[in-house]
């Protein structure tokens, strides 16, 4: 049994007022974010929505003109897609294992964990889904693979498909039109995992040539309080040779938690979106989004949004942080932006051709309470530009109740958009308006 202390504790650090911060759903967004002065807490501020899930018949709302489709229910936390070739979708179910809470940051941590429902067994499944008749459901679902380790990311390479697990990436033959793999997949790289794996989080992409595979491994802590050393290859792009080799290499760093990740298509240039760091604020730091460059330092955590120093962090490393480089574009802070996708198809208007996708999962320790939607960021030449809108919002009903929490994001063979919602246990299918017949 728990003692009193850490409970008590536990409802200071909800009832805790680090500042409020601003409800302007589109604060803290763009290529120049305001930051603050840090405002400094010992208990990190709480503040979580409890999950209920979807009533029968409801939906998250998207513009005029779409329609929006439960395109798979009753699933069990999932969290990320893969599109096959041939339309199938993949979709990794995990989450975090249940382990006893240490400190007020891990009893923080738990009350959210409980809330969402996630306090159980991780599924360590992934699920495969096909929509045969064009409907917008998912008519055959089946459990493509089990005895996997919290599966998050997945690739697709000729017929080699790559899961990656909390603490490794794993293989498995694949052709096209297979509904299911039997075992646990043969590890071909071990990824950083435990003891702490505290953003076990893993994804995964194909290099656009077909050589290379990257992955996003999160930091060991919030900014670096187990030590550095627990933090080695972490909070990093690592990227493996898939002929050739068998190690992998620091692509990128300094990026305390990075997720998403995709190519955009005019430059070919790998984005990914990252959560930044707490307990500095209400509208510190922004999460956001950005190109990588082989080679660049992001300065986590001795720095934050380009080269402001978190003092925090020691010793401190000014010669890390004059090389730490800016990101693209802001997304909101505490917003949890989990998933990236470029809009590459064409069934969408035309203003949402090459822009970007988001899922953010939204926030924990936040008031008011931020995320819990998918916007969309318009790209050109390469670069964000105009301004953001909310393309499916609803996620959070009247009462601050998560109904659901978008995590990644996908656009299917058709053109839709699919989005993963771990809370509501679903995927949602948003449909481009129907084109005036010629």
């Amino acid at each position: 049994m728990r003692s009193a202390l850490p409970l008590s504790l536990a409802a200071l650090a909800l009832s805790a007022c680090t500042g409020s911060g601003s409800d302007d759903v589109f604060a803290g967004f763009g290529p120049n974010p305001d930051l603050p002065a840090p405002i400094k807490s010992p208990l990190p501020q709480v503040a979580f929505a409890k999950s209920i899930g979807w009533a029968e018949g409801a939906a998250p709302k998207a513009p005029a003109g779409f329609k929006v489709t439960k395109f798979a229910a009753g699933l069990d936390h999932p969290r990320w897609m893969l599109v096959l070739p041939n339309g199938d979708v993949l979709v990794s179910q995990s989450s975090t294992e249940p382990k006893p809470a240490k400190g007020i940051r891990g009893i923080a941590a738990e009350l959210i964990q409980k809330s969402a429902g996630a306090l159980k067994p991780s599924p360590n499944s992934i699920i495969l889904l096909r929509d045969a008749d064009g409907d917008g459901v998912a008519e055959l679902r089946t459990t493509f693979a089990t005895g996997l380790s919290q599966p998050f990311g997945m690739a697709l390479a000729g017929e080699t498909l790559y899961v990656a697990n909390s603490d490794s990436i794993v293989t498995y033959g694949y052709k096209t039109g297979q509904t299911s793999v039997s075992g646990p997949g043969k590890k071909v790289f071990d990824l950083p995992g435990g003891p702490i794996n505290h953003h076990w989080t893993k994804n995964i992409i194909l290099s656009k040539d077909g050589t290379r595979l990257y992955a996003t491994v999160g930091s060991n802590s919030n900014v670096g309080e187990n030590g550095m050393a627990a933090e080695a290859e972490r909070a990093s792009i690592l990227v493996f040779p898939l002929t050739g080799g068998s190690t992998g290499k620091v692509f990128a760093s300094g990026l305390r938690n990075p997720n998403g990740m995709d190519f955009e298509p005019r430059t070919g240039a790998l984005w990914t979106a990252v959560n930044e760091r707490d307990e500095i604020g209400p509208d510190l730091v922004p999460d956001y989004m950005t190109s990588v460059t082989k080679g660049g330092f992001y300065g986590w955590p001795y720095s934050y949004y380009g080269q402001t120093v978190d003092d925090r962090v020691q010793p401190q490393r000014p010669d890390l942080v004059a090389k730490a480089i800016k990101p693209d574009y802001a997304l909101g802070p505490h917003t949890a932006s989990l998933g990236l996708a470029f809009y590459k198809a064409d069934a969408f208007p035309e203003k949402y051709h090459g822009g970007v996708f988001v899922g953010q999962h939204g926030s924990w320790n936040r008031k008011p309470l931020n995320g819990y939607r998918v916007v969309f960021v318009p790209f050109t030449d390469g670069k964000p530009t105009g301004s953001p809108e909310v393309f499916l919002g609803g996620f959070l009903n009247d009462k601050g109740e998560a109904q659901g929490r978008p995590v990644g994001v996908a656009v299917d063979q058709t053109g839709a958009l699919l989005v993963a919602d771990d809370a509501g246990n679903a995927v949602w299918r948003v449909a481009g308006p129907a084109r005036p017949v010629s």
